[in-house]
């Protein structure tokens, strides 16, 4: 029986969880608000949280950081050698530990925030590390743009920012469009390798898929 190329086994080690701790912090915005005063104070932290979402897309001023990335990334995914990219790489453990691990594969990480990705790509570059490369992007738009059918042999995705609020759930990395590009970058029989902590995400992801 073929398997479905979204789902994956993955077999690897337990992941660090890079990005800080996916759990809900207790406060009152995952209460029911008593008062006027908590009510203003979610309501500011709402309009700060999108103002720096739309602050760091302003800074991209496209799907890549820098200007010359685009060329430099599309001549790293021509390639002969088996091709593995990650969605979110952040300070890049995952990524740079499988280009140690396996030589004779070439990985690309994808990183919204450019301090996390430039100081990745300087790194490995110390470290002599020649089939892994990071690049600072919108991730979802650069698989959706610049990656072609059928040229991945893996997608990785490792504990994504999981919005918690419902009406931010649509910012999720993993939704149904780019689980349908996911699925046109993959080759035959290619594998997503998704890990989440956030029980309603892994649900609604499985769902989607």
């Amino acid at each position: 029986m073929q398997h479905d190329p979204l789902v994956s086994q993955p077999k690897i080690p337990p992941l660090p969880q890079e990005n800080g701790s996916s759990e809900p912090a207790l406060t009152e915005s995952n209460q029911v608000s008593t008062s006027a005063a908590e009510a203003e104070a979610e309501a500011e932290d709402q309009t700060e949280s999108d103002d720096d979402l739309e602050s760091i897309q302003h800074l991209m001023r496209g799907r890549f950081f820098r200007d010359k990335d685009q060329t430099d990334f599309l001549g790293w995914i021509a390639t002969e050698m088996p091709l593995e990219l990650e969605i979110g790489s952040g300070k890049g453990l995952f990524l740079t530990n499988a280009a140690k691990r396996l030589p004779n594969r070439r990985f690309v990480g994808l990183e919204l925030a450019a301090k996390y990705a430039l100081e990745c790509q300087s790194r490995i570059e110390r470290t002599e590390i020649r089939n892994a490369k990071f690049f600072a992007c919108d991730a979802v738009a650069v698989l959706e743009q610049d990656i072609a059918e059928c040229s991945l042999d893996a997608i990785h995705v490792y504990f994504p920012d999981p919005w918690w609020k419902s009406r931010h759930k649509k910012r999720r990395v993993l939704n149904e469009k780019s689980l349908c590009n996911i699925e046109r970058a993959l080759k035959p029989f290619g594998a997503l390798h998704f890990w989440t902590d956030v029980l309603d995400y892994y649900e609604g992801t499985l769902e989607l898929i």
